[in-house]
């Protein structure tokens, strides 16, 4: 028996185990969403902004590891999901993306909302297909979610709006959804050069990324074979616990002083699973291996000595088998006592009074509320910095636009953790102006009875982009927002709002928060002049702060001056 094109496309996703399509309706995917509606397997969630729909897709993705799906009209639609699709790309999510396009026989003729979908996907997806036929539909499909789960990036097919109502007749070509991930095994000279190099009475640190994510036990035997301590990038956040003896925290802007000086001090780099891109931070004359599950990766930015090309588990295994523990512990005992100090003053950073509240008072407190299995959904901007450094992750699951490092990526990353784990506490931790730029899909979380918590760090400022520049001697400029009352608008949007001002007023709204089981926003006012240091400042960040100085002073004296000539120029009151 024949069927629709548009549900043989919603069978291969529920096939393929697809249990959530992001989106919003329109006229273009009318026939598609009728045929969603008519496969309860799926369902669908209907967010207020595409983009949120792409971002919370790439986030289901990034959590789970599953297929995440998008779906939009033609035209604007479309175009909205350009920059959620772009996360998921470039933090390797497999995101399927479904568009509408007009009818067939109007391509081409400058039709209402027709965009050149092929031409305007062709960067971001490493599949991009526009669906000809209704027989052409499923293999397609297939096809796009094949190149999706193998590459772990953006599959995109476009349908035209006609296509999904045709019968797709019974000799068709099919093929097959069927995916078999493999691991790349790793050759064994490359292996033996590596334990080679590490044999050298040499200090040896690790930096470790999110290709190690699946690596944790291999990864601590081969750190505690070498006497090595670990680094870790923001993708890679988690991959040992924060607090573990043998981890130093992140690296570069957002990471601790102990990292930065154990990195300079290194004479062997062995980078795992990253492809780190701020190479100043990096050991310039260490001898340096590079194992990774992408021979393309190694040696991408930085050169190395010995490339291994394997999945992270597997080639430290090999690894630990052939190496010999080394005896001598000094280089990593000296920088586990600075990491100790480096997480009291952390901690304290969070504990101390005042108002406006410092924003590392937020990762702290957070840190006695949540479960060891919370999903945490991190926006972009000194928000990062606050949670890299601050919140000491154990076991949580922790999600942040890393490479595109986009704004409001917090929000739609809640959502989509709460329907991937209902039975998890999940958060969202914000800045007030990335939160502004998604905020409208607060009321989606409220639409579905998803129990997630927003934490607004609200400074009124664009706070990373005022420290930026400053640092480079620039007067601030632009940065300034004006906001709304975020928990009123939580308490209008249906959920739950808490403002809190001061550090007790803090403690007790995140424990009623994770109690409500209801949508909630906890407004947080925090300093805004609390600058996001760099772990070590240099001589060109203080001199450039200096100028800075001199440059608000001027112009407040400027202002100050005219203020005084308009008063001047005021006539009498006449008596």
């Amino acid at each position: 028996m024949s069927k629709k094109a548009g549900d043989a496309l919603m069978d291969i996703l529920v096939e393929e185990g697809v249990e959530y399509i992001f989106g919003m309706p329109g006229d273009s995917i009318n026939s598609l969403i009728e045929s969603l509606r008519n496969h309860p397997k799926i369902k669908f969630i209907q967010v207020r902004h595409e983009e949120a729909g792409a971002l919370a897709a790439a986030a289901y993705a990034k959590l789970t590891g599953k297929l995440g799906v998008c779906m939009a009209i033609a035209g604007p639609g479309a175009i909205h999901l350009l920059n959620g699709l772009y996360d998921a790309k470039m933090d390797s999510a497999p995101v399927l993306a479904i568009t509408g396009q007009v009818e067939s026989d109007m391509i081409g003729t400058n039709f209402f909302q027709e965009v050149d979908l092929d031409r305007l996907f062709d960067d971001v997806a490493i599949y991009n297909e526009r669906a000809m036929s209704a027989e052409q539909l499923p293999v397609i499909t297939n096809q796009a979610i094949r190149m999706a789960q193998t590459h772990r990036r953006v599959a995109h097919i476009s349908i035209p709006d006609d296509i999904p109502r045709f019968e797709v007749e019974r000799h068709a070509r099919m093929n097959s959804t069927l995916f078999t991930p493999s691991k790349p095994t790793p050759r064994e000279s490359d292996v033996d050069k590596a334990v080679s190099l590490l044999s050298e009475p040499r200090k040896t640190i690790i930096l470790a990324g999110q290709g190690a994510r699946d690596a944790r036990e291999e990864l601590l035997t081969f750190a505690q074979k070498l006497k090595a301590p670990i680094v870790v990038t923001l993708p890679g956040k988690g991959v040992v616990p924060d607090d573990h003896p043998y981890c130093l925290g992140g690296l570069g802007l957002l990471g601790t002083k102990p990292a930065f000086y154990a990195m300079r001090e290194a004479e062997t780099l062995v980078m795992i699973g990253t492809s780190f891109p701020f190479i100043d931070f990096l050991p310039r004359e260490a001898r340096t291996i590079h194992i990774d599950a992408n021979p393309a990766q190694i040696g991408k930015r930085t050169p190395v000595d010995v490339g291994v090309a394997g999945d992270a588990a597997h080639t430290l295994q090999m690894m630990n088998k052939r190496l010999s523990e080394k005896q001598d512990d000094h280089y990593l005992t000296k920088y586990q006592r600075e990491m100790k100090n480096w997480l009291t003053l952390m901690k304290e950073q969070g504990e101390e009074e005042g108002t406006p509240l410092r924003p590392q008072t937020v990762p702290v407190c957070l840190q006695d509320v949540l479960d060891n299995n919370a999903i945490i959904s991190c926006d972009v901007g000194n928000v990062t910095v606050w949670m890299a450094r601050n919140f000491i992750l154990r076991d949580q699951k922790f999600i942040v636009s890393s490479w595109l490092a986009t704004l409001g990526c917090g929000l739609p990353g809640a959502i989509a953790g709460q329907l991937a784990y209902p039975d998890r506490q999940v958060v969202a931790v914000v800045g007030d102006g990335g939160f502004a730029m998604m905020m409208s899909d607060f009321v989606t979380a409220v639409k579905y009875d998803l129990p997630i918590v927003v934490i607004v760090l609200n400074n009124d400022k664009i706070a990373m982009i005022k420290f930026e520049q400053e640092s480079m001697g620039n007067a601030e400029f632009g940065t300034n927002l004006t906001n709304p009352n975020f928990a009123r608008y939580a308490e209008d949007c249906g959920g739950v709002g808490i403002r809190v001002e001061n550090r007790d007023e803090l403690k007790d709204a995140l424990d009623r928060a994770f109690q409500v089981k209801k949508p909630v926003i906890v407004d947080v006012l925090v300093d805004p002049n609390e600058a996001p240091l760099p772990a070590r400042i240099t001589l060109a960040q203080a001199k450039n702060y200096a100028i800075h100085l001199v440059k608000e002073w001027l112009a407040e004296r400027r202002k100050s001056d005219e203020e005084t000539e308009d008063s001047g120029k005021q006539e009498p009151v006449q008596s």
